[in-house]
């Protein structure tokens, strides 16, 4: 019996290759809103960050997770990013 493969996505933050479930999924809809999408259902561009403060800060620094969805990010997103990650979740 072989395996089921384990998806994998490289976080904006870290540049490190990781479980697609470790990571948050940040989503630019079709429509251009930009939101965090905990369950990676959404439809559009998604970009992935490890929930660590020190990847938020190193995208935030390198404009990388912009980049990666190919928009302005909103500071609310940020912001909702940093207390996701200090909540734990």
């Amino acid at each position: 019996m072989t395996q089921k493969k384990i998806p994998v996505r490289q976080c904006v933050g870290c540049r490190e290759q990781k479980p697609k479930r470790e990571l948050i999924r940040v989503v630019r809809s079709p429509e251009g809103q930009v939101s965090i999408d905990s369950r990676g259902k959404k439809p559009g561009r998604g970009a992935y960050i490890c929930p660590e403060p020190e990847c938020l800060k190193k995208a935030v620094k390198s404009r990388a997770l912009g980049r990666a969805l190919g928009v302005e990010i909103p500071e609310d997103v940020f912001e909702t990013l940093k207390s996701q990650m200090e909540a734990g979740e």
